[in-house]
């Protein structure tokens, strides 16, 4: 590693050109006459069975993913610690424990990972997207990359994010715009915006993000992918810094994005089997319950059904998306009720002001640090107001508190006219809009009330805009400045939007520590939207 270089400009400088010099240095060594159809496998399983019978090795699977990593990147700008030497290292040690053993190490053996720059890695920076927190190398891995290792995870790299990850768009003035895999004028969404564009180029099999108000689930409903944010104690946050550190009012979750729901589900499971509470303190003992999950993907479900917070109107393929699963889940004996955006306009705003409680004072020390200048929203966040006191932090806590109470009450109340059940699941759009252009992002209310609540949520891949929303009727009153706005980006960017076919999610949501549930449900909402089309 350099010495620690004088000036924000310069430490800038030096980090992308090491960057550039790491991809150079594998991209012109062995990547020639590779079979890159492996990165072509969506499902871990089957990947790991092919690298188990012999078919395939972790090593050439480890280079494939490297060369479409390389091309990803140059497209999307979405790497910023590289780790291809020690990738290939992993992958050849890999394929000598299976050639001295006769099997694979784990159920990830070779599978190939990345992870948001905020999971620590041995021997390289965490930067958050702050130029004062490079050229200081973490020293041990983050308890989640050092549990993926041991399951047989190979890592590639590290990916981009927002300035202080408090943002729904990827940019810092560290690593610079990371842009849509669909369209360089658009964006992936954030804040796990450079894992979202790395995955559905294909350039990583399985992504790991957080969620602090929809950093998960935003980039994999703007870029066709699976991802789940879980509550927040269920898998092991500690060795990944974040913004606000310390702060525990709404605590941020890490959870897993992949190109196809089984994934999702075998990660989880295997995580938690090996018992994270054993490795950090903040995690629930909470085994896999297998028998919830197997429960749920066979019986007549009752799921709540919100198509509009109320604040901000989804734009038409969201809700033609949405209504069109729901047509299948009612064909296929599921029961629908009608939920409301009760409570979330309260759930959002104490958000809003945990975010400021400290007057920006964090954000704001780590910039000062290196020097850079804000990407606006930040420099917005940080002067947003003043600090205010412990005895008013209390009573944000207490509202928050008595939240949550409140909405345990309206999901126990609202039952099903037909049955009397309570719904298993609330599902609802992702985000009012697809990805848009660049700093166009405003309303992520859809998300955000889960966060507060400390609920499971997934997001999966639900279908495209399409020439037919083009037709839709989009002449209403905008109910305030926030409607107006996301009016104006569908009237103005419909066109673009309809010749990209921008990938369109809908949002499953559980209860606290529900994620068993929340994944067999959203496995059985994923079969029907796969199920081959009458017409």
């Amino acid at each position: 590693m350099e010495e620690n270089p004088s000036g924000w400009q310069e430490k800038v400088r030096l980090k992308r050109e090491a960057r550039s010099q790491a991809i150079a240095i594998v991209a012109t060594e062995g990547l020639q006459g590779l079979d890159l159809s492996v990165v072509d496998i969506d499902d871990i399983s089957t990947l790991v069975g092919l690298i188990a019978s012999g078919e395939l090795s972790s090593e050439a699977v480890t280079k494939a993913y490297i060369h479409k990593v390389i091309v990803a990147h140059s497209q999307t700008n979405c790497l910023t610690e590289i780790l291809f030497q020690d990738a290939l290292t992993q992958a050849r040690g890999l394929d000598e424990y299976r050639a001295k053993h006769g099997n694979v190490i784990g159920p990830l053996h070779g599978v190939p990972v990345t992870v948001k720059d905020q999971f620590n890695i041995r021997g390289y920076d965490t930067t958050l997207g702050y130029v004062g927190r490079t050229f200081s190398p973490a020293t041990e891995d983050a308890v989640l990359v050092d549990m993926l290792k041991k399951l047989g995870a190979v890592v590639l790299g590290k990916t981009n994010l927002p300035q202080s990850i408090m943002w729904c768009e990827t940019e810092n003035p560290l690593w610079g715009l990371t842009t849509s895999p669909f369209c360089e004028d658009y964006t992936p969404a954030g804040s796990t915006g450079g894992e979202a564009a790395l995955l559905s180029l294909h350039g990583s099999l399985l992504g790991w993000g957080t969620d602090l108000g929809g950093s998960i689930r935003m980039p994999a409903h703007a870029t066709g992918l699976y991802g789940l944010k879980p509550s927040s104690s269920r898998l092991p946050y500690h060795g990944a810094p974040v913004s606000t550190e310390g702060q525990e009012h709404v605590p941020s979750s890490v959870g897993p994005l992949a190109r196809n729901l089984p994934s999702l589900a075998l990660v989880m499971k295997e995580l938690i089997q090996m018992e994270p509470w054993q490795r950090d303190a903040r995690c629930a003992p909470i085994p896999w319950r297998d028998e919830i999950f197997q429960s749920f993907r066979s019986t007549p479900l009752t799921i709540g059904l919100l198509t509009d917070d109320g604040v901000v109107r989804p734009h038409p393929p969201v809700s033609r998306v949405l209504l069109s699963l729901v047509e299948k889940l009612q064909a296929a004996g599921h029961d629908i009720v009608e939920w409301n955006a009760d409570l979330h306009p309260e759930c959002i705003q104490v958000l809003d002001d945990f975010y400021t409680a400290d007057g920006g004072e964090d954000i704001r020390r780590d910039v000062l640090a290196g020097g850079e200048p804000y990407i606006p929203h930040v420099e917005a966040l940080v002067n947003r107001g003043q600090p205010i006191s412990v005895y008013e932090y209390w009573q944000i806590n207490r509202r928050k508190v008595a939240l949550q109470q409140a909405y345990l009450r309206k999901w126990n109340d609202i039952k099903s006219p037909k049955t009397g059940k309570r719904v298993d699941v609330v599902l609802m759009p992702p985000m009012p809009h697809t990805a848009v252009p660049h700093r166009c992002s405003r309303w992520v209310g859809y998300t955000k009330v889960w966060n507060v609540l400390d609920y499971s949520a997934l997001v999966i891949s639900a279908g495209k805009v399409a020439s037919i929303d083009g037709n839709a009727p989009w002449n209403y009153a905008p109910r305030n400045a926030l409607d107006e706005w996301n009016a104006a980006l569908w009237t103005q960017n419909k066109g673009k939007m309809i010749e990209l076919g921008l990938p369109v999610g809908v949002q499953v949501v559980g209860r606290k520590l529900e994620e068993e549930k929340v994944l067999a449900i959203g496995t059985i909402m994923d079969e029907l939207l796969r199920e081959p089309s009458d017409a």
